[in-house]
């Protein structure tokens, strides 16, 4: 019974270090793609172009016993299609981000999510906030932190802690814009612009799981309307000829490893864990990307590492635990019988996420 116990709360575990490290692996791998000359928009239409071939057999795999469907109607159509479009944005957005910037960075503002999401609920009347409840305020102070320690790694490098340059300081905006400091601030800036697609993409997903409960039904799809959108765009984008043609090197492995990254082990694994643990659990291991994207990008890539994004990270962490602790408070006391917000529980709504609030 002991080993069953541990077993149960150790695999959980070991499978989300490997969720948030392989989420790593892949920004790195990209970043050093695109640093030996591949297209970021070859590398978006390749990567889900081949998601959406991989997938294609999973739906008969694992829905052969459900032969009844849930309707489909058009108005579903244009939501999954819409997710396609806020997907393709996200996807171009966050990439170039890290083109200009780093994983290390990507991995840091990534932890704005929660915050970012929060105030686009309030903003479209989707949560209530209660200004003498405890909760709302854990959550307006974890948005504030997070996005303080956001400024801070955009704008703030200071020492360089892995090397004997003078110290930086806070970067002018008066700096040209190829210089290396105005490319990290459009980085972070950029990356920043993807938190908040992905902010809205969670909203609209969560509106389309209610209707249609199929989650790899609606991955297929939206990957499909994904594909379907970036191919003339990218082409438009990315007029030579020569750059989709694709070697056996670092581009084709970046390109195979985020098709099946997304298409399977990245979403089974944390889907499983939701249901075995709850989306609190899932979302505490969020900023361990933050130490594992700064250990490989500067044993590989050879990343400076600043006092400045030490700082902002552990900023945005501490921003990003107390909105979760605030959401978590939140929703005990609604299971209580109190407030009208939905279960955290529910595997198929993300943190900080409900589609039947009241207006």
């Amino acid at each position: 019974m002991g080993d069953g116990h541990c077993l149960k709360d150790m695999v959980p575990f070991l499978g989300m270090v490997t969720v948030e490290a392989t989420n790593v692996v892949l920004n790195v791998l990209f970043k050093s793609a695109t640093s030996r000359g591949m297209s970021v928009y070859v590398f978006i239409v390749y990567s889900y172009a081949v998601a959406t071939l991989i997938l294609f057999p999973l739906l008969f795999i694992f829905n052969r016993k459900r032969l009844l469907l849930p309707p489909f109607k058009f108005s579903l159509l244009c939501k999954i299609c819409s997710l396609g479009f806020i997907g393709f944005l996200g996807e171009i957005v966050a990439y170039k981000g890290i083109d200009y910037s780093s994983p290390t960075l990507a991995s840091a503002i990534g932890n704005l999510t929660p915050a970012v999401t929060f105030m686009l609920a309030i903003f479209f009347r989707m949560e209530k906030l209660a200004l003498r409840s405890l909760s709302s305020w854990a959550k307006i102070t974890g948005t504030i932190a997070s996005i303080s320690g956001a400024l801070i790694v955009v704008l703030y490098k200071g020492l360089q802690l892995t090397s004997a340059s003078p110290p930086l300081q806070f970067t002018s905006f008066l700096q040209p814009v190829n210089s290396p400091q105005m490319k990290w601030i459009i980085g972070g800036l950029l990356l920043v612009a993807e938190d908040l697609l992905v902010s809205i993409w969670y909203i609209v997903q969560a509106q389309v799981m209610e209707v249609y409960p199929e989650e790899l039904v609606v991955v297929f799809l939206s990957n499909l309307c994904l594909t379907i959108i970036s191919a003339p765009v990218c082409l438009i984008a990315e007029k030579n000829l020569s750059a989709w043609r694709v070697e056996f090197d670092i581009a084709l492995a970046a390109i195979v490893f985020s098709a099946f990254w997304g298409s399977a082990f990245g979403v089974v694994v944390p889907t499983w864990v939701v249901r075995l643990k709850g989306p609190v659990y899932v979302a505490m291991f969020n900023p361990l990307s933050i130490v594992i994207a700064t250990a490989m990008g500067v044993m590989f890539l050879g990343d400076i590492l600043y006092l400045g994004s030490i700082i902002g990270a552990i900023v945005i962490s501490i921003g990003f635990y107390i909105v979760t602790w605030g959401k978590a408070k939140e929703e005990t006391i609604e299971d209580f019988g109190v407030g009208s917000l939905e279960s955290l529980s529910d595997p198929k709504i993300p943190l900080l996420l409900s589609c039947q609030r009241e207006v």
